[in-house]
């Protein structure tokens, strides 16, 4: 994408221009532009022009959220045309201005962040975070903005499901929304300085959206990623604990060991489901151990195995004789972890349970 649209851009005085729509913003634009001027090199210092002009628009380099056209060629990111229908490779949600930016720039900001001479754009690492990054946090702004529901309101109806308390309805939306002015708050009369006005709380709209897509970026990168390897070796080594491979045990420290066992078990259906994980709390020799139950799926409650219930809600001593393994720690009351002071102990645990 970088070596085409060098050839591309329009430039004023050697500065970039990036228009989008003034008015009422919202995250998708805000984090687009951040986006592009915080991680693109191209961007750097690019101007922000906020109007609904056509011939202000025409001028610009690149144009998001406004303008009514999507030709990535000539960097135009709309998605308003009744025409569009674009959404990210896999997945069914449309597009905004934010997953537009995303799809075309976000595997060269992945790669650069990695910093990695083999982590290429087109490379298995990079694809990894990009695909992640955008489930995880692109995809709620591109549903927020084209108005697609978590959930079928339908479908929530006809199984009688009814929210029990108030969210308050805050989402990454709703921060970047909370940020435009009150519908009473003063305006200048002046329109240059009601719009410098209303930019100035778009910039800062922009900033704010923009540090938590940087903290994505940081924890899929720098912590996410590197898990796979430390969760794909203990998948490998799971059948030196238990026969059928349902346990798996993170030998040196705890990891994000989630996302990785699903899609491990995913690659390999008939290896069987792992039950439980263990992990020492600290990487230290004399370090307690954990014993965690794997969920049905990673955002749900239930396990696949719980810890028993006759172990719930007990602790040390009294723990050790209904469980009748010495060093426990802790069963927490809904059965999905435990704690022992030795791997040994978890172990022990851990075996017991899949026997009950």
């Amino acid at each position: 994408m970088a070596e085409n649209a060098a050839k591309r851009l329009k430039t004023d005085n050697g500065v970039v221009a990036i228009g989008t729509h003034n008015g009422h913003f919202h995250a998708d634009e805000a984090l687009a532009v951040y986006m592009l001027r915080t991680h693109i090199p191209l961007y750097s210092g690019a101007k922000l022009v906020r109007t609904r002009d056509p011939a202000l628009l025409a001028e610009c380099h690149t144009v998001v959220d406004v303008g009514g056209e999507y030709d990535p060629s000539r960097n135009r990111f709309d998605h308003h045309q009744r025409s569009f229908s674009t959404t990210f490779p896999g997945r069914p949600t449309k597009l905004s201005s934010a997953g537009l930016v995303y799809m075309h720039f976000g595997r060269e900001i992945i790669s650069r962040r990695l910093d990695q001479p083999q982590a290429e754009e087109d490379s298995e690492q990079v694809g990894l975070v990009w695909r992640k990054i955008y489930e995880s946090f692109i995809e709620a702004l591109d549903a927020h903005d084209n108005g697609i529901s978590v959930y079928d309101s339908a479908g929530l109806a006809a199984a009688g499901l009814e929210k029990k308390f108030s969210d308050g309805g805050f989402t990454l939306g709703a921060m970047v929304g909370r940020l435009n002015p009150n519908w009473n708050d003063p305006i200048s009369d002046n329109p240059i300085a009601a719009q410098e006005a209303e930019d100035r709380r778009f910039e800062l709209a922009s900033q704010r959206i923009g540090e938590e897509f940087d903290r994505d970026l940081e924890y899929f990168t720098r912590a996410w990623l590197p898990a796979r390897e430390v969760v794909a070796e203990a998948f490998a080594g799971r059948h030196e604990y238990d026969s059928e491979g349902r346990i798996l045990v993170l030998k040196r420290q705890s990891a994000p060991w989630k996302d990785h066992l699903y899609s491990l078990e995913e690659q390999q259906p008939g290896a069987g489901k792992v039950l439980y994980v263990l992990y020492p709390e600290k990487s230290v020799p004399d370090a307690k151990w954990r014993i965690q139950c794997v969920p049905v799926a990673k955002d749900s409650f239930e396990s696949r195995k719980p810890l028993p219930e006759a172990w719930r809600g007990f602790r040390d001593e009294e723990l050790d004789r209904i469980s009748g393994v010495s060093g426990s720690v802790f069963v927490h009351a809904s059965g999905f972890i435990g704690g022992n002071k030795t791997f040994d102990g978890a172990l022990a645990m851990a075996k017991k349970a899949l026997e009950i």
